[in-house]
């Protein structure tokens, strides 16, 4: 490597790794600052919010680090830019262009370590999430019942009592269950109870030896039903449905005819690519007039990125709508800017 190349990029380097750690530091605080209240309360565990957030940092490295990258690449070349270096590298005939490959070489690996994250990564870390979510709406999780008391769920509706949890077998012994419905409620009191697939897409609960009463709200339409043996299906948790596109691996994303998952797909082929080409923009941006400060380029710094990112989400938004063809698709913003690029560049080029 060059000597001016291995001085931009420990230039570029220099804030990037303070900035991720700082940008790092504040999402996961926000993200562990939601989940301590219901760990407080009891509804999870202190390890249930760590590992939590722990998912969602690595889920949120898909963004921060390009991030990161663009925002260092701008302060990096812009105190060289503010301090003349820049222009004394141009005296000593060094090619413009020679800035651009320098950034690239430090935005190549990261646009890597970005795209794999988007596409392995990412998912997995929705999955992994996910099941701990599960597991704090699942109002039947022992892990966080509490014997001799009313445990109420507000996103269910349903309110449970028992008298002993027995966390080795999995079972609630003589248990009140009491839910809302819209016509009817329903008070269940049995011997046992316990689920017999926690899956939260298809939640079935056992109960044994014990009586329902389904009361009408309206009316005196009630029903008792003594029984021996009672399974019950249980509405899905809700998220189950919402996260599952996000935690579906490429592969299965790759053999998919509906568009909100082609819509996905293109989202995670794309961050890589986009990573590199908003640090190589970068460059251009980073250059400050004369007698301005370094922080002169802020606004249309700010400007590009904003552009950038929302368009992602709309563009995906449009796709999954079938409101944009599939394709360019989201490619078109990494066409788009491949090609402002090409033109940045050459102007660059001009003596």
């Amino acid at each position: 490597m060059h000597l001016i190349d291995r001085y931009i990029v420990r230039e570029v380097c220099r804030p990037l790794f303070a900035l991720l750690g700082v940008l790092t530091v504040i999402f996961a605080s926000y993200t562990a600052a939601r989940y301590l209240n219901e760990a407080a309360s009891g509804v999870i565990g202190l390890g249930t919010v760590l590992k939590i957030t722990g998912y969602r940092v690595l889920i949120a490295l898909e963004v921060l680090a390009p991030v990161g990258l663009y925002v260092s690449v701008v302060i990096g070349l812009g105190r060289m830019h503010h301090d003349q270096e820049m222009v004394v590298i141009a005296a000593a005939g060094i090619n413009p262009l020679r800035t651009y490959y320098a950034v690239g070489l430090l935005a190549l690996p990261v646009a890597v370590a970005v795209g794999l994250l988007s596409m392995y990564g990412r998912p997995w870390a929705y999955t992994e999430s996910y099941a701990l979510e599960a597991q704090k709406t699942n109002d039947l999780d022992l892990t966080r019942l509490q014997a001799e008391r009313f445990n109420t769920n507000a996103d269910t509706g349903r309110m449970i009592l028992a008298k002993r949890v027995d966390a080795a077998d999995g079972k609630l012994r003589d248990v009140l269950i009491y839910s809302d419905g819209k016509k009817r409620n329903h008070l269940i009191r049995a011997r046992e109870a316990w689920l017999s697939d926690p899956d939260p897409l298809h939640p079935v609960l056992q109960l044994r030896d014990g009586i329902s009463y389904s009361l009408h709200q309206s009316g005196t339409h009630d029903r008792t039903l003594r029984f021996r043996e009672l399974t019950i299906e249980l509405k899905p948790v809700q998220s189950a449905v919402e996260y599952r596109r996000k935690a579906a691996p490429t592969t299965e994303l790759a053999v998919s005819s509906a568009l909100p998952d082609r819509a996905e797909l293109q989202w995670r082929l794309s961050r890589g690519p986009t990573a590199l080409l908003l640090a190589l923009l970068a460059v251009p941006l980073a250059h400050t007039p004369p007698r301005r400060g370094r922080f002169a380029r802020l606004l249309p710094v700010t400007a590009v990125f904003a552009v950038i990112y929302y368009a992602g989400g709309m563009f995906k938004n449009l796709i999954e709508k079938g409101n944009l063809p599939m394709w360019p698709g989201l490619w078109l913003i990494p066409l788009v800017m491949a090609v402002a690029l090409f033109m940045l560049m050459r102007r660059s080029a001009k003596p």
